[in-house]
């Protein structure tokens, strides 16, 4: 058999150095990721990552707890996602980052789940053993712990999830109880009395932290009050003051004013109206909001005169319902209040004491000059935690007919509080007028329902106590916030603000689950400070949780004979859960030795800010003098695709369950790394279908550099001996570098995964890799071009597997042992560095006029596709026209007609002809197509004149007849 009879019966493709590769196109990712977590798990990489992290910095992200009452929703995956970036990224940059989750165990989210199941089964709570419901708490818990670990390894979390933290571990109980000691011990917490915000449905108070505001109508009322000590010509005339809870009047004590405010004296001058105000009645009011005021009673008015701020500070005057139930017989004072302003109203403030904090303030501010005058200075308790008026409230409480009136019932609907205050001031002629407005209100964010401000005895901890150092927990507090880094930074200025604002905090709740306020006191709220009973109290946590203090005999056994326990009472109040997460600073960074304090960094959603990162400073800087973390990043929250909130109601909500099983997780990290995650993101199917797309187009990158890799014998390359292409590609690597560690370093995800994303699509599939296809498919073995190629493929995957493989685990875990089958885990590797070397500014400089040339030439090929002048653009050898001298220094001394993939190519001088293809935005050069002479490769396809050059292969061109028998000569073929 002849030479050219072997050649004719040759199947040149066979002869291709064609991509091969396992790894798939289509990615299956539903069910290709669970085996690797199966994988994870069963090679133990946890650990793993441990022991080959040994003796490296650390880098700690403290993982902010949520509560084990349910399914993870998508706010979890967003950040559970960010928080695996984080730790996976710095453990692959030289850290020994250890990620070890946590969960919040006691309070309302789960004693209300209880409570609930109880009341479908008919159950009393109160008729069950303390510990038995709360063991059933704990239970409710753990179960969902378990489910929520499983649904954090299927998005692919890495962390210590054998061995995680929860704040009913009995050792995190009897340090959380320890930490609150430390509080009672240095005098910081104390008992008062003050207005808080109290659920009735849930029958606590409820911290800042567990309120929301929503649109609410409610109730409005204009009260006269009448004068009865003042200048002369107020004497007998009201002062009117404007309130949106009616309920409140009972309560009142005071009115404010402001010295700042214009105020005048009003006469009606005529009525049309079934109650209220009648001609030649005189009344006190704001200028600037007596018009409104009396267009709402339906008044006629004129002005007699003004009130100036001294005449209203000499002005006492009677409760609108004195007489009622043998009450409100005293003196109603009116004080200067900074809080009184002209926007709404009648610019005077009812002043309830126990109703609201500002009123609270303002009373307690005069409560000295308001005995020297003869004034209690007490404040009643008019509502009970049932919403029930109490005794302290003659008319509307136990006293009136057929029981007292409700402000709240059970189900958090309005009660008969409110039509019993105004009816009772029509009855005594007091109301002025009578509205509705709808606002927003505090609603407790568990139950939804509306709160009230309730003057309750609680448990608080001073915010402006001297500490001993000349220091509070306010100053130590804002020290702090301006010692940390927070991302984005406008979260210092909004902590700050809230620190700023913020009143004592109020760390007793009215429940059953959760750590106890495990302290003694007399009956004037004296706090027991002995040494000997609190180890005796920490001692019993540690071995039998917070449940030893309400076990029968509690109290004896931690007293322990040495205090008479008819003095002290035992507190039986639990803990604020925000006092429970703040406190896991303490069992977790300091108490496990594969972790350190403070934090590096604290990640949560932008409502923590209020919650979390504001409990966890006030805790860490009452009881260490600074905060437990150095960093604070957040992160909004996710909206539908439309922009509005997600609602069950609405049908709009995304689960992240559901997009794991139908897309994967590495999906659902992609539109996290897509978005700007530090404001509100949006999802739904449009966008999660964007990202689709984009994952499809950078796993086919991946996939080309898999099966063009197979052919990869490891040769280098010297970086002086590379054509200028690849050193050109090393240089973007070079740069990327830079990119993908400050991006991590800033925690600016999106803008690694945009870059990387463009490098992949554009710079490598549609140009690179586009343009060394005919090289390492064609080239010889011994090609120093192919070699090259084939060394920076290697170099590139490598690098953006690596690169990725925080952002998307599952994916770069696939690519990694496609290409390493015995490597452990790409988890397992550190990013691998870019010489410096490879930085060439001038190259890049070059190299970005090439790619402006390129671009007219691949235009016009374009045209000609579509026209259907040529099928491939190798059938093409057009004319260049590159009168721009800079652009035509730059090509000419290149292989344009590879760059352009074309079988040839001229470039002239020369100006254009009329007609030659142009781009506006590349002036300078014109393309005019041609069609390339000779005779199309077998074996390349592309045209050239030397087809047939070589008589042993008759249908290829030179170049090609070389490498076949090189390979010929490799046995290869």
């Amino acid at each position: 058999m002849t030479d050219s009879a072997d050649t004719k019966e040759l199947d040149y493709s066979g002869t291709l150095f064609l991509p091969q590769t396992e790894f798939p196109m289509r990615a299956g990712l539903p069910k290709k990721e669970p085996e690797i977590v199966a994988r994870w798990q069963e090679m133990g990489l946890y650990k793993k990552l441990r022991e080959a992290a040994r003796g490296r910095p650390r880098y700690v992200l403290h993982d902010g707890p949520p509560y084990a009452n349910g399914n993870i929703h998508i706010g979890h995956a967003l950040n559970k996602i960010l928080k695996d970036v984080i730790t996976r990224s710095f453990q692959m940059r030289g850290y020994d980052s250890n990620y070890v989750p946590g969960w919040d165990c006691h309070g309302l989210p789960i004693e209300w789940k209880i409570e609930e199941q109880y009341r479908a089964k008919g159950r009393n709570k109160d008729e069950v053993p303390v510990n038995e419901f709360r063991k059933e708490c704990r239970d409710f818990a753990a179960h969902w712990i378990k489910v929520q670990t499983e649904e954090f390894l299927r998005l692919g979390i890495v962390g210590d999830f054998d061995n995680p933290y929860t704040t009913m571990n009995f050792h995190a109980e009897a340090r959380i109880a320890g930490e609150l000691l430390k509080f009672a011990m240095s005098g910081q917490l104390y008992r008062g009395s003050k207005p808080v915000m109290w659920s009735v449905v849930e029958r606590t108070a409820l911290a800042e932290a567990e309120v929301e505001y929503q649109d609410h109508e409610s109730d409005t009322i204009w009260v006269k009050f009448p004068v009865t000590q003042g200048p002369d010509d107020l004497l007998g005339n009201f002062v009117v003051i404007w309130t949106t809870t009616p309920w409140t009047i009972p309560g009142n004590r005071a009115i404010a004013y402001s010295s700042r405010i214009a105020y005048g004296l009003y006469e009606v001058t005529a009525a049309e109206n079934d109650f209220g105000p009648q001609p030649g009645e005189k009344l006190v009011f704001a200028d600037a909001l007596a018009e409104e005021s009396f267009a709402k009673a339906k008044l006629e008015y004129r002005r007699l005169r003004d009130v100036t701020a001294d005449e209203l500070a000499a002005v006492t005057c009677a409760h609108p319902l004195k007489g009622l139930g043998g009450g409100y017989e005293f003196d109603v004072p009116l004080l200067e209040g900074e809080h009184v302003t002209d926007d709404a109203g009648t610019g005077f403030v009812h002043t309830a004491p126990g109703h609201g904090r500002e009123d609270f303030d303002v009373w307690m501010d005069n409560a000295r000059d308001l005995e020297a005058r003869g004034i209690s200075s007490a404040i009643p308790f008019t509502v009970d935690d049932a919403g029930f008026f109490t005794k302290d409230a003659p008319g509307f409480g136990p006293d009136r007919e057929g029981g007292p009136a409700r402000v709240i019932d059970d189900k958090g609907k309005k009660g008969d509080a409110n039509q019993a205050v105004i009816t009772a001031l029509i009855e005594a002629d007091r109301l002025f007028a009578r509205g509705r407005l709808k606002h927003t209100y505090p609603h407790s964010w568990r139950s939804k329902k509306p709160v009230i401000f309730r003057n309750t005895p609680q448990w608080f901890v001073h915010m402006d106590k001297d500490l001993g150092d000349g220091t509070t927990l306010r100053t130590r507090a804002l020290k702090a916030i301006d010692e940390t880094r927070f991302v984005p930074a406008a979260g210092q200025t909004r902590l700050r603000a809230m620190i700023e604002d913020r009143p004592d905090w109020v760390l007793s709740r009215q429940r059953a689950w959760g750590v106890p306020i495990c302290v003694f006191a007399d009956e004037d709220g004296n706090v027991l400070k002995d040494e000997a009973v609190n180890a005796r109290i920490l001692e019993a946590f540690e071995k039998e949780g917070a449940d030893a203090w309400f076990a029968e005999g509690a109290k004896e056994r931690f007293l322990g004979g040495d205090h008479d326990p008819d003095r002290w009472h035992q507190v039986t109040d639990i803990l604020d859960v925000w006092f429970d997460s703040g406190s896991t600073h303490t069992f977790t960074l300091e108490d496990r030795d594969d972790l350190k304090w403070p934090a590096d960094v604290y990640l949560e959603g932008s409502d923590q800010h209020r919650g979390w990162f504001h409990s966890s400073l006030l805790e860490s800087c009452g009881t260490r003098g600074r905060a437990p973390y150095d960093t604070v990043i957040t992160h909004g929250f996710t909206m539908a695709e439309d922009g509005r909130k997600m609602s069950k109601s609405l049908g709009n909500q995304v689960f992240p369950q559901d997009v794991m099983a139908k897309s994967g997780a590495d999906i659902l990290r992609l539109w996290v790394m897509n978005t700007d995650y530090w404001e509100d993101q949006r999802l739904g199917q449009t966008i999660i279908q964007t990202n689709i797309d984009a994952y499809r187009k950078m796993r086919n990158t991946i996939r080309w550099m898999l099966g063009t890799l197979a052919h990869d014998e490891g040769e280098n390359v010297d970086h002086a001996d590379m054509p200028e292409l690849e050193r050109l590609m090393l240089h973007r690597l070079r740069e990327l570098d830079d990119i993908v560690n400050k991006g991590y370093d800033d925690f600016d995800f999106k803008r690694i995964s945009r870059h990387l994303l463009d490098f992949m699509v554009i710079e490598l599939s549609a140009f690179y890799f586009d343009i060394r296809k005919d090289a390492l498919y064609c080239d010889a073995p011994s090609s120093l071009r192919r070699k090259a190629a084939l060394q920076v493929v290697r170099l590139i995957f490598d690098r953006l597997v690596t690169w990725l493989a925080p952002m998307l685990p599952f994916t770069m875990e696939e690519a990694w042992l496609a290409r390493y089958p015995d490597a452990v885990s790409v988890h397992m590797e550190q990013f691998r560095g870019c010489p410096e070397e490879w930085r060439d500014d001038a190259l890049a400089a070059k190299w970005k006029k090439v790619r402006q040339v390129r671009r007219v030439v691949t235009g016009a090929l374009e045209i000609e596709r579509k026209e259907k002048r040529i099928g491939s653009s190798l059938e093409a050898a057009p004319f260049v026209h590159v009168t721009d001298d800079g652009l035509r220094e730059a090509v000419e001394d290149l292989d344009m007609a590879e760059i352009c993939i074309t079988s040839g190519i001229s470039i002239s001088p020369k100006p254009a002809p009329d007609g030659a293809f142009t781009l506006a935005e590349v002036p300078g050069v014109a393309v005019v197509p041609a069609l390339a002479k000779g005779t199309k490769c077998a074996r390349s396809w592309r045209v050239t004149e030397d087809v047939g050059s070589d008589p042993e292969f008759p249908d290829v061109s030179a170049r090609d007849a070389a490498a076949l028998r090189e390979l010929r000569a490799l046995g290869r073929i």
